[in-house]
């Protein structure tokens, strides 16, 4: 592999797997909160 194609694939793994840590560390620090669905299952007619 060519020095360019080496670094556009370290470019793109560092773009990939850094969305996936920031996307963890923001569920990390807020996390989903089930307050928002419905207690009892919906009624069906």
């Amino acid at each position: 592999m060519t020095p360019t194609a080496v670094v556009m694939m370290i470019v793109a793994m560092v773009t990939v797997w850094g969305g996936l840590i920031a996307a963890v560390v923001n569920l990390a620090k807020h996390p989903e909160v089930a307050d928002t669905e419905p207690e009892s299952p919906p009624v069906e007619l």
